[in-house]
């Protein structure tokens, strides 16, 4: 056999591989357009049902927030009437303990990361 028939042979194999590569790539990127495609149209549907589900939420949620932000001027009302009570009365003052409603002693600074009870 002579080095230029090695050579031509040779040649025929690299441009059938190379043929082939370039298949590959085209079939990856196919592949690919069509999986981000379906993605695309994934997120697309999950966030559209997500928006409807906040939009038919949003009143419910609206309602309990406006409820707490009615009775809160009554829970702190009734939490203060508690406190005085077990200050009146020792032997409630572990129910105020076990809830920590017990108000510091007087002239006891507050520990840093907390806040001082409001006051109203």
């Amino acid at each position: 056999m002579n080095e230029s028939e090695t050579n031509s042979s040779l040649q025929n194999d690299l441009m059938d591989q190379m043929v082939a590569l370039r298949h590959q790539v085209f079939t990856l990127l196919l592949a690919l357009v069509v999986v981000s495609g379906t993605l695309t149209v994934f997120l697309y549907r999950q966030a559209s049902l997500t928006g409807r589900d906040i939009a038919s939420i949003k009143p419910q949620a609206t309602a309990v927030i406006d409820a707490f932000k009615h009775d809160q001027a009554l829970m702190e009302s009734f939490v203060k009437q508690v406190s005085a009570y077990g200050v009146t009365h020792p032997d409630f003052q572990p129910i105020l303990k076990k809830y920590g409603l017990l108000p510091p002693p007087a002239g006891t600074p507050v520990p840093p990361g907390t806040s001082a009870p409001p006051k109203k």
